[in-house]
């Protein structure tokens, strides 16, 4: 399918004579030195696009663009230059008039403090947009009290927003853009006013809720944890251009330069890199109707001490140790006895490399990785859990150790949020 959003070659340059600045930033000029002729390039030649039902963040420090980028995709800031698409509609080529059309069918918006009116009920807040879309009463109140209900807020229509928590403010917040019924949700820093345990809940709601009902989502954040946890896909920001996009583990593992690098360093990986980015194919498994001299010829061939079992559906079935396979052979068994093949531990793709330590610690086998079917994927042995969570920097980024150049803007803002 065509993508939802897309952004090719967008400049938004603020100043007298904007265009001036985007031609001096295409001839190779400096954000500094378009500063100091008064013009600010909030963001440079910007690139992305965005896939249906994909949560796709972008991900920067304070004055990296990123507030300006999510504005114009809301069509509440012009493009300088460049061409900005929702589906087939080119929002740079739209007058103010279909904008809002766009606005009120296609896209709603989720804001970092909570944009909540307060003299309204919570179940009037929750129907506001559809309100000022001129759905009748009946039908926009049933909506929100659907949306409500989705976020977790069934009753509190009739409160007003300060009874209710920040937590919950934010929920609402969530629930007025969930009963638009658009197919985007633009989400601005929408987590960053909420105390920690508030904002784990409020991402688990969303990856959820996304889930469930298949929106497409542009998520804005500062938090790198909350990017690497929540994004399909990130693009990094820096200074208004986009430094990289990829997902979690190729922005991890595969830094395109070293500003990100050193960006992701201090990263939680364990609790960033599931089970099914660090796996591996063993080259070769078992079927459960084949013999011990097949098994046997196969732990040769592999050097491994140790074979996966599957059934005819690629299920797993268990694992099975040189030890019996060799006593099996000796007796010149045809079969293997059933009580030979072990039980080990069995864990999903997208399960954390940090709930695999425990079940690793507790079983010599390599935990077996499962797809959302149950089927076979592949395996994680014990020295390869122990390796993707120690290991430094790769591709392009400084080995592990090294010290890299500083970034005074970058150690600023660190430092802030710490």
């Amino acid at each position: 399918m065509p993508p939802v959003i897309t952004a090719d070659g967008l400049f938004k340059v603020f100043g007298r004579r904007p265009a001036r600045g985007v031609e001096a930033l295409r001839q190779g000029r400096s954000r500094a030195e378009l500063r100091d002729e008064g013009l600010t390039a909030a963001v440079i030649d910007a690139s992305f696009s965005v896939d249906p039902g994909e949560i796709f963040v972008v991900m920067g420090l304070s004055g990296s663009g990123k507030s300006t980028l999510i504005r114009m995709v809301n069509g509440l800031l012009p493009a300088t230059a460049g061409e900005l698409r929702i589906g087939d509609d080119v929002l740079s080529a739209m007058s103010p008039a279909k904008i809002r059309e766009v606005r009120r069918t296609r896209v709603s918006m989720v804001f970092q403090h909570f944009a909540l009116l307060p003299h309204r009920t919570v179940g009037e807040n929750a129907a506001y947009g559809l309100e000022v879309s001129g759905v009748n009463r009946a039908e926009r109140e049933q909506k929100a009290a659907a949306a409500l209900e989705m976020v977790g807020l069934k009753g509190w229509g009739g409160y007003r927003p300060d009874n209710l928590s920040g937590g919950m403010q934010q929920r609402v917040g969530l629930a007025r853009a969930l009963a638009a019924g658009t197919d985007v949700l633009l989400m601005d820093e929408a987590f960053s006013a909420l105390d920690p345990l508030i904002r784990r809940d409020m991402q688990d709601q969303l990856v959820d809720l996304q889930q469930r009902l298949d929106k497409t989502v542009l998520f804005i954040t500062h938090d790198l944890n909350e990017a690497m946890r929540l994004g399909d896909r990130i693009a990094m920001m820096r200074d208004g251009r986009i430094e990289q996009v990829g997902t979690s583990d190729e922005i991890l593992n595969e830094p395109a330069n070293d500003y990100v690098a050193r960006f992701i360093q201090d990263v939680d990986r364990s609790r960033v890199l599931t089970a099914g980015a660090i796996m591996e194919k063993p080259h070769e498994v078992l079927g459960d109707g084949q013999g011990p001299r097949t098994a046997h010829r196969m732990l040769r061939a592999t050097q491994n001490s140790w074979l996966v079992v599957l059934h005819r559906d690629r299920t797993p079935h268990g694992v099975l140790w040189e030890d019996d396979v060799a006593a099996a052979v000796s007796a010149g068994r045809e079969d293997l006895p059933w009580s030979t093949v072990h039980e080990m531990p069995v864990v999903s793709e997208d399960t954390p490399i940090a709930e695999l330590f425990a079940l690793s610690a507790e079983h010599l086998s390599p935990l077996v990785v499962v797809d959302d079917k149950g089927r076979f994927s592949g395996v994680v042995p014990r020295v390869t859990l122990l390796t993707a969570a120690g290991v430094g920097n790769g591709g392009s980024g400084p080995p592990p150790g090294a010290v890299p150049a500083p970034d005074p803007d970058l150690d600023d803002a660190q430092a802030g949020a710490r």
